[in-house]
């Protein structure tokens, strides 16, 4: 934007997943505060990694996007450690296994809210309000820890950057990145960049858009588009063409290099066939985007005792079908994005290394979905280096003369 005008109509939308605060001063209060701290990244930064994104998008980069399903404002020096350590390991196995540089973004610093499916869970027959993540309540069940607090989001700027120093102590080329999903949290961390004269979000290098708040017409996309960061957008089997070019239009009218992602998560079942309808359509547009592959939020399942869990052999496949579809297309994959730890959890079965369903109850530590642990992660990626080393064929668009 080139004025130095913000618009706020987009608090007339539509907008899910959003807690209702019991005390609304309080929540007025906390994001007052909000605007007047200091920023947790800066615009030169979004804008490198927009030119990185850019690269990726042309295919002379991959992008790996990878950290945590729900931060926890109390993970340990060590823990953090340990994920920037396997994300830094994987992401050289995957730049020497296929050749081309790695962007690496870590989902940190500022992935504190979760999208949840039900606005109430129950246990032996009590029901409680569902854990949105720590930027709003706590996962303890029981009422006081399940009611919605709004100073809790003066902690997750307080997390954000202690998170932000560590990582950059361990890797100094990581950018972070998480869900915009708290428009709340986002909306108070919104800076205007007097050189540039654009708007962006002080809170994190890359924000997203999730599968459930990524209506053309809600408030998260209206927001969210008129920020100058990097911007990714999840899209399920359930996506539309009309949706998926209409997110397109508001968001990166202007088909700015790196601006915008579209991050698959089909499930290795659907991606097959609810994927190329998608990619036809944006590529006859014109529009030129990243795609890059989500191979964990399509493959969740719930076993017997209501444990969700995922199967490694179906992340992995996935990702090769991910790349196959894109080849098919001619479109250059972009890149991975993993929910991972560094942890030696076991939270996600399959075979790399042999876990089964009674392996989960050992440890099981993530506050939402279950994650990949260290082995596995970098099992996966080496079984990616040798998918994205297949040369892509690009055959029924070209007959067409879509692409050249």
């Amino acid at each position: 934007m080139s004025e130095r005008v913000l618009d706020w109509s987009w608090r007339h939308l539509p907008a899910v997943q959003q807690p209702t605060w019991p005390v609304p001063e309080v929540a007025e209060q906390a994001t007052a505060t909000l605007k007047s701290l200091p920023g947790i990244v800066d615009i030169q930064e979004c804008d490198q990694l927009r030119r990185e994104v850019a690269a990726a998008a042309d295919g002379r980069a991959l992008v790996l996007q990878a950290g945590d399903c729900a931060e926890r404002f109390d993970t340990s020096p060590e823990s953090t450690s340990a994920t920037v350590r396997v994300i830094t390991r994987i992401a050289h196995v995957l730049s020497r296994g296929v050749g081309l540089p790695v962007v690496v973004i870590g989902r940190m610093a500022g992935q504190f809210a979760k999208p949840r499916s039900g606005a109430t869970e129950e246990r032996d027959g009590v029901e409680l309000p569902v854990y949105r993540g720590d930027v709003i309540n706590s996962p303890e069940f029981t009422l006081a820890a399940r009611i919605p607090d709004p100073r809790r989001m003066l902690t997750a700027h307080r997390a954000a950057v202690a998170k932000l120093g560590l990582v950059r102590s361990l890797n100094r080329e990581m950018f972070v990145s998480h869900e915009a999903l708290l428009l709340d949290y986002e909306s108070a961390l919104v800076r205007w960049d007097e050189p540039s004269g654009r708007w962006f979000s002080a809170s994190g290098h890359l924000l997203w858009i999730g599968e459930r708040t990524r209506d053309p017409l809600g408030a998260h996309v209206a927001f969210i588009a008129q920020l100058a960061n990097p911007i990714g957008v999840k899209i399920g089997p359930t996506c539309t063409v009309d949706e998926v070019l209409s997110v397109i239009d508001r968001i990166d009218p202007a088909g700015e290099p790196g601006r915008l992602t579209l991050v698959a998560r089909m499930g290795a079942d659907r991606i097959r066939t609810a994927l190329p309808p998608l990619l036809r359509a944006v590529v006859r547009s014109g529009r030129h985007v990243a795609w890059m592959c989500d191979p964990m939020h399509g493959n969740t399942i719930k076993l017997g005792a209501g444990r969700k869990t995922r199967r490694f052999e179906d992340i992995a496949a996935e990702v090769a079908r991910f790349h196959e579809t894109l080849g098919e297309h001619g479109v250059a994959p972009s890149g991975l994005h993993l929910e991972l730890t560094g942890e030696d959890v076991t939270e996600c079965i399959g075979r790399s290394p042999a876990l089964s369903e009674r392996d989960l109850a050992r440890r099981y530590e993530t506050a939402c979905d279950p994650r990949l642990n260290r082995l596995q992660a970098i099992r996966l990626v080496h079984l990616t280096t040798r998918t994205f080393r297949k040369p892509a064929s690009r055959p029924a668009l070209i007959s067409e003369g879509v692409l050249s």
